[in-house]
């Protein structure tokens, strides 16, 4: 099974002035294509070549079959958390109220969200997740870091490599992660919440 780069879910200047269309091009067009490259070429002649992305993530071991695959659908994910910018949006009920039970309101939330996520040593992934019994947690991941290997449900994500902000932000991650939120696709947090299925993580 040869996995491609999916089209961006909007144009490459629909995050702007958030993120810009120059930040956009280089990571969808540049990092993800080089990730799925990566992936194909790992895995042709061996017993992951059809498996699906997901099964890959969990099955692999740590290192280079493992990072790419992960990185491939973390990016996948990313995009589709996002979205053109609405001014004052915020989540719908059902979600808000998710929320609030787990973190108190959805401003805390938020700021607990940007303690982990700026204080990620190096590279890595912040993830909104939903556990097993339920409950959310925030997760702080290194590298290609993806929930699934805990079988954990990604509800969001925000990805804290340098090459997601630094053509605009350069090395303030912070500033970039008071602009995620302008970009939030929440509708699309709710789904996730909504369809909540994982593999199995491996022992």
């Amino acid at each position: 099974m040869k996995h491609h780069l999916p089209p961006l879910p909007y144009s490459t200047d629909a995050l702007a002035p958030h993120i810009s269309a120059e930040t956009l091009e280089f990571h969808h067009s540049k990092h993800h294509q080089k990730y799925v490259d990566t992936l194909n070429e790992l895995i042709e002649g061996t017993e992951y070549e059809d498996m699906a992305l997901e099964d890959i993530i969990v099955k692999a071991p740590s290192g280079p079959l493992f990072n790419n695959a992960a990185q491939v659908w973390n990016h996948t994910f990313y995009w589709n958390c996002l979205g053109p910018s609405v001014k004052g949006a915020k989540p719908r009920e059902q979600l808000d109220m998710a929320i609030g039970a787990h973190f108190g309101s959805l401003d805390e939330f938020k700021r607990q969200f940007n303690e982990k996520a700026a204080g990620l040593f190096g590279s890595g992934w912040t993830w909104l997740v939903r556990n097993r019994d339920g409950s959310l947690a925030i997760e702080a991941l290194s590298n290609a870091g993806n929930p699934l290997t805990a079988a954990q449900v990604p509800l969001l994500t925000c990805d804290v490599w340098e090459h997601a902000y630094y053509i605009d932000y350069r090395n303030a991650r912070p500033k970039y992660m008071e602009s995620f939120w302008n970009v939030v696709n929440w509708e699309q947090v709710l789904e996730n919440l909504a369809h909540c299925s994982v593999p199995e993580a491996v022992a």
